[in-house]
């Protein structure tokens, strides 16, 4: 089974901010930056757990952090600041936010397809796992997944970026390219930047997406010609990335399909949407790998031990 056990200063841009002031938002983005934290530092300190896929968790892992740092700040202020529920921002910061949001979305994607193409290799053809996936192949993959959608949808918001805007009120509690887009005023760049923005997509997350199931469909074949412990123990290891895989996938399709039904206008429904995608996803993911893949369970909980101890 190889190594395995198993998104010109002029414009202004309004986004609603919730009616609702939870401050409980604070305290969980507390504790999941913490747990994020020890679990990169138990897969930093453990030599056991210094292989391809904990590499690819620890990076996951990192996007969500990453993702938490670039939203929680400013939807927190925002909750704290907005007197009337509308948020004032800037035509440049929401430009740079809908970037990082679009970037790490995309990103996320093509990691989790790289941990299936990690997967898939280790119980598919365990024979040649370290030849096929090298020190040097794993860099290249993570700098890949990183990279690419940066590039991309950095193109992206530089077409963003020349559009003229008709319309002025985001109902989100962020700002995302493809929302900004909706704001523009319809005419040919427009129309470019909306045909760039689905090829992008396409690329960075129908993709890989496609190529994780075929993967795990791939998996699942093997293991109904294995035996009970050995197909016991990959599927434990997949369901972790299974249930991520789920989680944003559902998010992608739920926001898809709403801006289908409401065309350019936006309900409190997109509004509540927008907030379960920003806050689930990066809590969840956490969540899931400390719990579900045991190695990081066990290193994390020693970690917390001997923390308690000293």
């Amino acid at each position: 089974m190889g190594p395995y056990p198993d998104l010109t200063a002029e414009y202004e841009v309004e986004t609603v901010a919730p009616p609702d002031h939870d401050y409980s938002v604070n305290a969980a983005t507390a504790v999941m930056a913490n747990q994020v934290a020890d679990e990169n530092e138990a897969l930093k300190i453990q030599r056991a757990l210094h292989r391809p896929m904990f590499a690819f968790v620890a990076s996951v892992l990192l996007n969500s952090l990453t993702a938490s740092t670039m939203m929680y700040p400013k939807f927190l202020s925002d909750l704290l600041l907005s007197g009337s529920g509308l948020v004032q921002v800037s035509r440049t910061l929401c430009l740079c936010q809908g970037f990082f949001v679009s970037s790490l979305g995309a990103s996320s994607f093509m990691l989790l397809s790289a941990m299936a193409f990690d997967l898939y290799l280790s119980i598919c053809h365990p024979m040649h796992y370290a030849v096929l996936l090298t020190p040097a192949k794993v860099v290249l993959m993570l700098l890949l997944c990183w990279m690419l959608p940066a590039i991309l949808v950095g193109a992206s918001t530089l077409l963003a970026s020349r559009l003229p805007l008709c319309r002025v009120q985001l109902n989100r509690a962020y700002c995302d390219i493809s929302s900004f887009l909706s704001l523009s005023c319809s005419g040919a760049e427009a129309q470019l930047s909306g045909i760039y923005s689905r090829l992008i997509a396409t690329a960075t997350v129908f993709l890989p997406a496609a190529f994780v199931l075929f993967s795990y469909f791939r998996i699942l074949f093997i293991c109904l010609w294995r035996s009970r412990s050995f197909s016991s123990k990959a599927l434990q290891t997949c369901l972790p990335h299974l249930l991520v895989l789920l989680n944003h996938s559902i998010s992608i399709i739920v926001n898809l399909l709403l801006r289908r039904l409401q065309g350019d206008g936006e309900s409190d429904s997109t509004l509540i949407i927008s907030i379960l995608m920003m806050i689930v996803p990066t809590v969840l993911k956490p969540v899931v790998y400390g719990l579900k893949l045991k190695e990081v369970f066990t290193h994390v909980k020693r970690l917390l031990s001997c923390r308690r101890g000293s």
